[in-house]
């Protein structure tokens, strides 16, 4: 079964697509806070599902990464107004070290396509 990788590079890519599953890369976002960080993780999730033939209501699992467990609850705020109800993924939400201090969130997606 072939391999599709979409927005490839050298070290990466966002997306790539095996037997019907979807993997994200770890998206992170723009903006200042957790909750404008956020909103933007997802709307890029929702490009890059779209992409690969899939959608919200098709996610798996989600890995959420915050740079402080204190911006947990913010962090759900932005979540919660996007997740599709009903559909709400296996999650876990840690604590860790981003790849530069002014990300505050990153997260991963591994989602089904459509049938």
């Amino acid at each position: 079964m072939d391999i599709i990788r979409h927005e490839s590079g050298p070290r990466m890519s966002q997306a790539n697509i095996h037997n019907g599953v979807v993997y994200l890369a770890g998206q992170v976002g723009e903006g200042t806070s957790v909750k404008e960080q956020t909103q933007s993780i997802l709307a890029q999730v929702d490009r890059l599902l779209a992409l690969s033939n899939s959608s919200k209501e098709r996610i798996l699992s989600a890995q959420i990464w915050l740079s402080d467990m204190a911006d947990f609850a913010e962090m759900n705020e932005a979540w919660d107004a996007w997740v599709a109800p009903g559909n709400a993924p296996a999650r876990a939400t840690g604590e860790a070290k981003l790849a530069a201090p002014k990300f505050k969130v990153e997260i991963i997606i591994i989602a089904a396509q459509n049938g």
